[in-house]
């Protein structure tokens, strides 16, 4: 039996405004959200106001008393449908809990991956520099290094180069101060002299604005003896052999 069935008699008996108590406020929750029954009721109350001027003006269509002795003589009404109490909706409330619990646990799980990331990535980046720091240090301290230093005769301010190497190692630190600016798309390129063959590039440098320029560790064959080094003009991108006069030279102290 459908739901519109149910509350026909009721219908009816409110036409004739003799439904009361919690069967009229069943009805009238029902109609908020039924157009059927609604216009079903005013067809009803219509039928009603005809039939009760039926006694002193003219006689009512026929089908006004016909309509609302067949809807007062439908099947006995059923029992209103009871309202959905609010347990019953416990589950569906526990579950939208339960998957908002989850999507908070997944965004603060993610956030906390990105973390851990970033964490790993830093202390990569702090590793390698102490490491490093740490080769810096080992060549500048090393006893067995070869220190030289590159001056250029009768300038003043006097351009000086120091280089410290480490042969068995193949390390190498240059600290430059007091070199004149270049020209654009030109550098200054340092030279390791070996014993024997020639000269092997040992990086590119440009001062700064005070002369002043660092070159460390830079590639070098593995424990060639150097015999001096020297810098050369060259342009900025290096060169594999000299293409200018030697500017500067130094041999081992």
């Amino acid at each position: 039996m459908s739901v519109h069935e149910q509350f026909a008699a009721d219908l009816a008996l409110h036409a004739l405004g003799a439904l009361e108590g919690e069967e009229r406020l069943a009805l009238e929750e029902h109609l908020e959200d039924c157009a059927s029954c609604r216009r079903e009721l005013e067809q009803l109350r219509g039928d009603t106001a005809l039939l009760a001027l039926s006694a002193a003006g003219p006689a009512p269509p026929s089908r006004a008393r016909q309509r609302l002795l067949m809807a007062v003589s439908r099947e006995p009404r059923q029992a209103p449908v009871a309202k959905r109490r609010w347990w019953t909706l416990a589950p569906w409330v526990a579950a939208a809990a339960l998957a908002l619990a989850l999507v908070v646990v997944w965004v603060q799980k993610s956030d906390l991956e990105r973390r851990m990331a970033s964490f790993e990535r830093e202390s990569a980046r702090q590793l390698t520099e102490l490491q490093r720091a740490r080769e810096v240090v080992s060549t500048l301290t090393a006893t067995d290094a070869m220190r030289v230093t590159l001056v250029v005769a009768k300038a003043r301010p006097q351009p000086q180069g120091k280089a410290i190497y480490v042969r068995n190692r193949s390390s190498l630190i240059f600290l430059a101060s007091n070199f004149q600016q270049l020209p654009s798309k030109k550098a200054y390129e340092l030279w390791l002299i070996p014993a024997s063959g020639a000269p092997i590039p040992a990086g590119v440098f440009k001062p700064d604005l005070r002369g002043s320029a660092t070159v460390i560790n830079p590639p070098l064959p593995a424990g060639v003896e150097a015999k001096a080094f020297a810098i050369t003009v060259e342009p900025e991108s290096g060169s594999s052999q000299p293409t200018t006069p030697v500017l500067m030279i130094g041999t081992g102290e």
